[in-house]
C-alpha cells in the first residue's frame, strides 16, 4: 500500500488541528498547497511567520491589533462609559460593523464550559473589575449559547457581590432581540447587530 510523503502527513495532522477541518478536508488542503508555485508557498510561510510577530495583544481590552494599545483604546472619541464585553476578536470586529456602538470593549477569549475544561481563571474575567471606575453600563454580548449564558451570569453574579457601591449598582444589560439562540455573532449582519445592541435587556 502505497504512504504518503513524510512532509504530506505532517502538513495534513497540522491542518486536521485547525477549528472545522477534518481529514477530508486537511488532504484537499496540502494538496492544494502542494501545486502551488514555490514563490506563492513561500509568501503564504512568510504570512504564517507574520501572524505572531506583527499581531500583538492589547493590555487594556485584550484585543489583537498591531499595537499596543489598540486604535479603539486609544480613540479619545470612544464613550468610556459604556464597556462591551465580547467572547472573541471576531466578535468584536462584527459589532464594529455594525457601526451603532462607539463605547469600549473586553475581549474574553473564550467563554465559560466545564465540559471542555474552561473556567473563570481561563479567560480575561477578573480585570474587567479594573476597567470599571468611568462605566455606567455594562454590556454583556457573549453569544446566545449555554456557554455564553454562562459566562455572562457569572459576571453579573461576580458585580453583585463586589464592596464596590458603584459595582453594584452599574446598570448590566445583555444584547437580546435580533440574534437566534445557538447563533455566534461573529456570523450575524451589520442590522442583525444593531438591533441586537438596541434590544439589549438589563441583567
Amino acid at each position: 500500500m502505497q504512504k504518503l510523503p513524510k512532509a504530506v502527513t505532517r502538513l495534513i495532522e497540522k491542518f486536521e488541528r485547525l477549528p472545522g477541518i477534518g481529514p477530508k478536508s486537511a488532504q484537499r488542503l496540502v494538496f492544494y498547497l502542494l501545486h502551488n508555485p514555490d514563490h506563492e508557498l513561500t509568501d503564504f510561510a512568510d504570512k504564517l511567520t507574520a501572524l505572531k510577530k506583527e499581531t500583538v495583544m492589547c493590555d487594556n481590552c485584550h484585543n489583537v491589533a498591531e499595537h499596543n494599545p489598540c486604535g479603539i483604546c486609544s480613540d479619545q472619541s470612544r464613550d468610556e462609559t459604556m464597556l462591551c464585553v465580547v467572547e472573541q476578536p471576531l466578535d468584536l470586529l462584527a459589532l464594529e460593523r455594525s457601526d451603532t456602538y462607539h463605547g469600549r470593549y473586553h475581549v474574553l477569549h473564550g467563554a465559560i464550559s466545564p465540559l471542555n475544561n474552561i473556567g473563570p481563571d481561563q479567560l480575561y474575567l477578573k480585570d474587567i473589575l479594573k476597567r470599571l471606575k468611568t462605566v455606567d453600563e455594562l454590556i454583556l454580548a457573549t453569544n446566545p449559547t449555554l456557554e455564553g449564558e454562562a459566562t455572562a451570569l457569572y459576571i453579573t453574579e461576580m458585580l453583585k457581590q463586589s464592596k464596590d457601591p458603584h459595582l453594584k449598582e452599574m446598570k448590566i444589560t445583555r444584547i437580546g432581540h435580533g440574534l437566534p439562540i445557538g447563533a455566534d455573532i461573529e456570523y450575524a449582519d451589520g442590522v442583525t447587530l444593531a438591533r441586537a445592541l438596541e434590544g439589549r435587556r438589563e441583567m
